[in-house]
C-alpha cells in the first residue's frame, strides 16, 4: 500500500493553510496514495493564545475539518489529520489538540486527544507551556483500518514509551506520530525516538511533520524541525523529508510486522515485576 506524508511549513492563519493542505493532499492521491498522514496543527502554528481565541473553532464549526473529510470522500483516500487546534467547552478555555482518521467516505474513523503536553524549557530563549492553552486528553486510541489497526499518538507523546506499548499491545501495528517538532530536540531526538518506538514494538511508525520557520501574525513565530519519517518495524528509515515542504511517498508493506514480530517476539515477554523500592 502506497502511504504519504504531508510536511507543512504551515502559518497562523487556518484558510492559507487549508489551500496549501488540500493541495498536497491532492497530490498524494495522484500519486498512488491510499493512506495520506498530516502534521500536527494543521491547521494554525500559532504561539499567541488570544490569537488562537479569536480564529480557532470548534470540531463541529471547523473549516479544515470538514473541507479534509469531503476530500478524502471525493478521492477516496484514508486520511489522518494529524491534529487540529479546536475549542472545546471547557470551563477554563483550554483548546484540544485532537488528531483525526478520516475513512474513504469521509467519515470520522475515530479521534484522539494528545495526553502529553509539551511543557518545557529547551533553552533559556525556547519555553514551552503547551498545557496553558491546551488541556491534555485521557483516553488512548486505537483504530481499525483494512491495512491494520492504527495506534493514534501526536507529537510529545513519543517520550512516554508505556503508550505505544499499550497500543501495540491493543493491536496496533502502525503508530502515527505527527508533530510540530522543536528544531532543538528534533536534532537531538526525533530519528532516534521514532526508530526506538518502532523496534521495540514491532510498529510502523508514521509521522509527518511541520517545518521550517512559521509565518505568525501575532506573538513569537516558531520553528520547526521538519524530517517526516517512516520507519519500518525492524527499525529501518523507510523515508526522511528532510526540511522542504511537499509530499513525500513509500510503499509500506504490511507482511513486514508479522516479520520482525516473529524475530524477536518480545510484545509477548512483558512480565509484572515488584518494585523498585
Amino acid at each position: 500500500m502506497r502511504v504519504a506524508l504531508v510536511q507543512l511549513n504551515g502559518s497562523d492563519d487556518p484558510q492559507e493553510n487549508l489551500v496549501r493542505t488540500r493541495d498536497y493532499v491532492a497530490q498524494a492521491a495522484d500519486a498512488g496514495a491510499g493512506f495520506v498522514l498530516t502534521p500536527e496543527v494543521t491547521n494554525c502554528v500559532s504561539t499567541s493564545r488570544s490569537h488562537q481565541n479569536a480564529i480557532l473553532s470548534t470540531e463541529e464549526d471547523d473549516t479544515t475539518l470538514a473541507a479534509l473529510r469531503v476530500q478524502a470522500r471525493e478521492q477516496k483516500i484514508w486520511l489522518l489529520i494529524g491534529s487540529l487546534g479546536l475549542k472545546t467547552q471547557d470551563a477554563d478555555g483550554r483548546f484540544a489538540n485532537r488528531s483525526f482518521l478520516i475513512g474513504p467516505d469521509g467519515e470520522i474513523r475515530a479521534r484522539y486527544d494528545k495526553i502529553h503536553m509539551f511543557d518545557v524549557q529547551v533553552t533559556p530563549e525556547e519555553t514551552y507551556r503547551e498545557s496553558d492553552g491546551y488541556r491534555p486528553g485521557n483516553r488512548a486510541t486505537v483504530a481499525n483500518t483494512p491495512f491494520g489497526k492504527v495506534g493514534m499518538t501526536v507529537c510529545y507523546d513519543i517520550r512516554f514509551p508505556y503508550l505505544y506499548r499499550a497500543l501495540a499491545q491493543a493491536g496496533a501495528r502502525i503508530l502515527t506520530v505527527p508533530a510540530a517538532f522543536s528544531h532543538v530536540t528534533g536534532a537531538a531526538h526525533w530519528h532516534s525516538l521514532l526508530r526506538t518506538r518502532a523496534i521495540e514494538n514491532g510498529c510502523y511508525v508514521l509521522a509527518p511533520a511541520q517545518t521550517g520557520e512559521h509565518q505568525s501574525s501575532a506573538g513569537k513565530s516558531r520553528q520547526t524541525f521538519g524530517h517526516s519519517l517512516a520507519v519500518s518495524p525492524w527499525g529501518e528509515v523507510l523515508l526522511d523529508a528532510g526540511t522542504d515542504p511537499g509530499v513525500f511517498t513509500f510503499d509500506m508493506d504490511e507482511a513486514a510486522v508479522d516479520r520482525a514480530r516473529r524475530k524477536v517476539p518480545s510484545l509477548t515477554h512483558d512480565r509484572a515485576f515488584e518494585g523498585p523500592l
